[in-house]
């Protein structure tokens, strides 16, 4: 198996070239890293950038919503994920812009939900398209076998 060693040993070499690469050019990490960080670090401190970004979403929905609003968005947020996303992202703008006086209750969410589907609704415009043919038995049934139908059984006597 001469063949599976010098693939393997090739597959080595260019893994060692990428790892090189990477940590010359700062493993990716947009550009050149800071003195004594590497890439392992820095991964570190975006990870505890997204953690801490995570909390203070938190925090701040828990600020924001009551008891059985927040049930409900955790329940959507079980079956679809991507919208539970959405409405939470609306909820901090419109706290930050100052939209909202207190806390958000079950029904004022619920607004809000009907709001964004309604929106989502209006870019889906699906168009769907009927075209009635002719059959055999129209042609036969209406008396237009002599002017619309192509059917081999008109000349038929």
């Amino acid at each position: 198996m001469d063949g599976d060693d010098d693939l393997a040993a090739i597959r080595a070499k260019r893994m060692a070239e990428l790892r090189g690469s990477a940590a010359e050019s700062g493993g990716g990490a947009g550009g050149a890293l800071p003195p004594g960080l590497t890439p392992a670090k820095a991964s570190a401190d975006d990870a505890e950038k997204l953690a801490q970004m995570d909390e203070m979403r938190r925090t701040m929905l828990i600020q924001l919503l009551d008891n059985s609003a927040r049930e409900r968005l955790a329940r959507i947020s079980i079956v679809k994920p991507e919208k539970a996303r959405a409405v939470e992202d609306l909820l901090i703008r419109m706290a930050q812009s100052g939209q909202l006086r207190g806390k958000v209750n079950e029904n004022m969410l619920i607004d809000l939900l009907e709001q964004l589907n309604e929106q989502q609704a209006a870019k889906v415009e699906s168009k769907i398209k009927v075209r009635k043919r002719w059959g055999f038995a129209a042609c036969f049934t209406w008396g237009y076998a002599d002017y619309f139908c192509n059917c081999r059984l008109r000349d038929v006597p």
